[in-house]
């Protein structure tokens, strides 16, 4: 256990994971409801659909050589061991010693409930790097653990990060829209960081950041050096848009909640958002559940568990844009997104831009991030083995994306001093030599691996 994991004395139990009863729900309809149906399966109960009656006639033939009793006590048994083992998990999660005591970088600018941290404040000329999150996770996800922090690895790397703590909405912000946030606070921390530096700054988003992230870079390349975006959703509809359509479609169900409290709550995005997976969350902890509660594996999974619960509420003007428009309309991939009244157009964004599309990303699929790629094809792509969270807090977050990053970084253009100098041109971008760990893409318009 390194210093930054030591417990403290007397914690309390983790709430998580959350919403609890959600996932305790879901696992019960799931196992239990097995049983309930284990004499319609074998009686070939005839509202099974179709495609899944042919497997169940293979099921059912070979179930058939069983004893009938001892087959529904072996499914009892097994459903009896899962719930164990999920209880198991949870308790062993709730109860863990870990807890993060990573120390807080300074803040050098704040407004309402919105701060900048300084993650090299010793750093003075260094090209400075402003990194935007999501709205709806804390900020800390890219300095989790002191082995596992992009900020802090950029620091390292020569660079001035910054990072953008968005933190809960407040009084002010529960009456923000996306254009309040992006055009506003993220306008005025991006001149912040250009004085702070004395030129123009590199951007990264981190999946929603990285939408937040292109209007500036789009509007005032005149203060952006470049635009890094990491695992960044576009197209809402390319992959399961029969899911992004029921999100959206939950949006009038939830404008009472909306109005009355101004914001839409952490646990029902998280309920939102579960219905695409159901069961990760189960699948997680019955397998948490046997994992040594000493290992390194054991406190990363509480460490990322820990993030995970601790989300963030969403404004309710800023919710209505993103679950009606993002999710149900899919405005951004059809040119109907805008920002202060101007429409989002990727394909105009002048600055150098790397955009980062995980392979293994359940959260945001490859499709929707490359539908991003489709229209900046002066962009440079890479793709990472890696998961949308593992990327950038997994074993080789390193190795996949720190390391190239920073190349990708250093290569910007900049005057002595760390000054950016004038952003060149897409042609003049896209002639200049490629690091030897991306691929320039083809214009294939987002079709095919672009490892």
């Amino acid at each position: 256990m390194t210093a930054e994991q030591k417990p403290s004395q007397a914690q309390e139990a983790r709430p998580g994971p959350r919403p609890l009863p959600l996932h305790l729900s879901i696992a019960g309809m799931t196992w239990l409801g097995s049983q309930s149906a284990l004499p319609l399966w074998r009686n070939g109960w005839p509202g099974w659909s179709p495609a899944a009656a042919n497997g169940l006639q293979l099921l059912a033939a070979e179930a058939a050589k069983v004893n009938p009793e001892s087959l529904a006590k072996a499914v009892e048994r097994e459903v009896r061991h899962r719930w164990g083992l999920l209880t198991q998990g949870i308790e062993a999660y709730r109860n863990h010693p870990y807890r993060r005591v990573l120390p807080a970088p300074p803040a050098i600018w704040s407004e309402g409930t919105t701060c900048l941290l300084d993650y090299a404040p010793a750093a003075a000329g260094a090209p400075v790097v402003l990194v935007v999150p999501s709205l709806i996770n804390r900020a800390y996800v890219l300095d989790l653990t002191a082995e596992r922090s992009l900020m802090r690895f950029l620091a390292t790397a020569g660079f001035r990060p910054l990072l953008l703590d968005w933190d809960a909405p407040g009084e002010a912000e529960r009456r923000f829209t996306l254009t309040d946030y992006i055009a506003g606070r993220l306008g005025r921390a991006i001149e912040t960081a250009c004085d702070l530096g004395g030129g123009k700054v590199a951007l990264i988003g981190y999946c929603m950041g990285g939408l937040l992230a292109l209007p500036p870079a789009l509007a005032h390349a005149d203060k952006v050096s470049g635009l890094v975006c990491l695992a960044t959703p576009w197209d809402f509809h390319a992959e399961r848009p029969h899911q992004a359509r029921l999100i959206g479609a939950a949006l009038p169900a939830l404008e009472p909640m909306l109005r009355q409290l101004g914001e839409l709550p952490v646990d029902v995005i998280q309920t939102l958002f579960a219905g695409l997976d159901p069961l990760l969350v189960v699948r997680k902890f019955v397998k948490f559940a046997g994992l040594d509660p000493a290992s390194a594996g054991a406190q990363q999974f509480v460490a990322l568990e820990d993030w995970l619960n601790d989300g963030i509420a969403l404004a309710a003007d800023v919710a209505r844009e993103c679950l009606g428009g993002w999710y149900g309309e899919n405005t951004p991939a059809t040119g109907r997104w805008s920002i202060a009244g101007k429409p989002i157009d990727p394909a105009e964004i002048s600055v150098p831009s790397l955009i980062v599309v995980p392979h293994a990303d359940r959260i945001v699929p490859p499709p929707s991030a490359l539908g991003l790629v489709a229209q900046m094809p002066a962009a440079t792509v890479m793709r990472p083995h890696s998961g949308h969270i593992g990327m950038v807090i997994g074993g080789s977050a390193v190795d996949q994306l720190y390391k190239p990053l920073a190349a990708w970084l250093e290569a910007l253009p900049r005057t002595p001093g760390g000054k950016r100098v004038k952003t060149p041109s897409k042609s003049r971008f896209a002639s200049a030599r490629t690091p030897s760990y991306v691929r320039a893409p083809s214009r294939n318009n987002g079709k095919g691996d672009r490892r």
